[in-house]
């Protein structure tokens, strides 16, 4: 991915950079290197402001705000921040399935804050708006929380 995203820049392109900073951040994370993979949403953040390409900046905040909890469980006020600007992106956007993450996100975060019940009642009306797709991972994920939040 470094190879790539490496060549990508040397071309000088900057359409869709940010979607591509945002799969090396998530791969990073995954590898347990958080610090780098915030660095990344960080450029790619800056990257969105520079060219106005805003298409993917929901999922920025999100993917911003699991790093931060992930990173420092401390900096949670700043997660729940980066959740609500994804979540504010996407209904402005009006993209659905982003939605369902940023709303995943928050949600699962208010749960371990201890609001099962808001956490519910945020997720339950978005995931209704769906009405195929129930075998990607996404609203098997949400149906999985949603079972959970509800039992």
């Amino acid at each position: 991915m470094r190879q790539g995203l490496a060549a990508f820049r040397a071309t000088g392109a900057e359409l869709a950079r940010p979607y591509y900073l945002a799969l090396q951040a998530e791969a990073y994370a995954q590898a347990g290197q958080r610090e780098e993979g915030l660095s990344l949403l960080a450029e790619a953040l800056a990257t969105v402001h520079k060219t106005g390409e805003r298409w993917w900046e929901a999922e920025l905040h999100r993917l911003k705000g699991e790093l931060l909890l992930a990173l420092l469980p401390q900096k949670y006020a700043e997660a729940e921040t980066c959740f609500r600007q994804a979540l504010d992106i996407t209904r402005r956007q009006q993209a659905k399935t982003l939605e369902l993450r940023a709303v995943m996100s928050l949600s699962r975060f208010w749960l371990h804050q201890g609001k099962r019940a808001e956490a519910g009642r945020l997720l339950a009306p978005v995931y209704s708006w769906f009405n195929e797709g129930f075998d990607t991972a996404d609203l098997q994920e949400a149906k999985a929380l949603l079972d959970f939040l509800f039992s």
